[in-house]
């Protein structure tokens, strides 16, 4: 299984390792990552593998909320249903 994990907000020092240390405190493993600075705003996406995860989805997903709030970044994860549930017309 996997989920798209994106983080937005004003740029500083340490984003990146905040987020890959919650993920691998969680069992998730990073495959894919891209990252950009517009001006003085980063934004990432993150493609992560929930394999290894240690508990549930909304824990994780929860933890990382919380890990970019205390960082003053918003963090949001999606899971790959969303993403296979769209029926696009």
């Amino acid at each position: 299984m996997k989920a798209v994990v994106t983080v937005t907000g004003k740029d500083k020092v340490g984003i990146i390792a905040m987020a890959s240390a919650e993920c691998s405190k969680h069992g998730v493993n990073i495959v894919d990552i891209s990252q950009t600075v517009m001006k003085e705003y980063f934004a990432m996406i993150m493609l992560v593998e929930l394999d290894g995860m240690k508990g549930a989805f909304a824990e994780f997903a929860d933890a990382m909320r919380r890990a970019g709030s205390d960082v003053g970044v918003d963090i949001r994860v999606m899971h790959e249903d969303i993403f296979n549930s769209m029926h696009i017309i």
